[in-house]
């Protein structure tokens, strides 16, 4: 198979966009690709300030990388989970998210979450309320408070993490299953900040894993091949198996999936997300927002 713009070997053929390129000319499309994105949902713009949530995986790293190749104010978060499980896997991903940074002179921020509230992730979820919170719910619960308490601290205008299309279908696949509408509300490339929230991006969020997992070896950019310890036997993971299936049977299902989404709600199918955020209003210890009546979920878990 020939290159669409040279005629060369062709070293990716995506079936979903009809389009093989090679090496040289497929490490230029996907950061235009990016670009067109960014531009196109209104993400942010070269003059503001982007912290990007990198955990030393394909994607967080690939995006800082595409973002610096762009021209865009880009610097890194890694929060230190505290997760091994006899993998060493934070350490290891920590080790590939220095390295990336120091190997391209970038500003790197780090937040070792043991060092900082006294426990790692399985701890915080063996010492949660008689052990009811799976160490996922915790991990995602400290990660969204770090990440935006860094993102104020440091006067960053943007969040940006590294969600491809595959994790964005594979959540609306489980949110559309339980029609978990305010989830739903809140899913889509930009999630607008306000009184003391972030705003949140998806640069990624319309190509495919298997395409930035293409750029990540293309590119020569060394991550972490091991999954999280604790993502085995997830509802995620094997809503991402059904979606492969039907995108095999059907080239770019996912990608229509997605979009078709993203059309309905834009076309009013989904009640205005001001509705929620008005009910929101600063916890009473560390001010950030939410929605429960003093303590917001992070606060409370640390209580206890």
């Amino acid at each position: 198979m020939k290159c669409r713009a040279c005629g060369q070997k062709a070293v990716v053929n995506m079936r979903q966009h009809k389009l093989a390129l090679c090496k040289e000319h497929y490490l230029e499309w996907i950061p235009e690709q990016t670009g067109r994105f960014i531009e196109k949902y209104k993400m942010f713009s070269h003059e503001e300030k982007v912290l990007v949530a990198v955990s030393g995986g394909k994607d967080s790293l690939s995006l800082w990388d595409i973002l610096q190749r762009l021209g865009y104010q880009a610097d890194g978060l890694y929060i230190c989970l505290g997760i091994d499980e006899g993998l060493n896997y934070s350490a290891e991903s920590q080790r590939l998210t220095g390295k990336f940074a120091a190997a391209h002179s970038l500003k790197l921020h780090i937040v070792d979450v043991q060092k900082e509230y006294g426990s790692t992730i399985p701890e915080f979820s063996l010492k949660s309320h008689r052990g009811r919170l799976k160490p996922c719910s915790v991990c995602g619960l400290v990660k969204r408070h770090v990440m935006n308490r860094v993102a104020r601290d440091f006067g960053y205008d943007v969040l940006a993490t590294g969600h491809n299309l595959d994790d964005e279908a594979a959540v609306l696949f489980g949110n559309t299953l339980s029609w978990a509408g305010e989830y739903m509300l809140r899913q889509g490339p930009v999630l607008h900040g306000n009184s003391g929230l972030a705003r949140k991006v998806k640069p990624l969020c319309r190509i495919y894993e298997r395409e930035m997992l293409a750029y990540a070896l293309l590119r020569g950019i060394e991550y972490i091949y091991d999954e999280c310890p604790f993502s085995v036997g997830s509802t995620s993971i094997y809503y991402k198996q059904l979606l492969n299936k039907l995108e095999s049977d059907r080239p770019g299902a996912k990608q229509t999936f997605y979009l078709s989404f993203l059309e309905a709600r834009r076309s009013g199918l989904f009640v205005e997300r001001e509705t929620i955020q008005a009910e929101l209003h600063p916890c009473t210890n560390c001010g950030q927002p939410t929605s429960a009546p003093g303590l917001c979920s992070f606060c409370r878990m640390m209580s206890r």
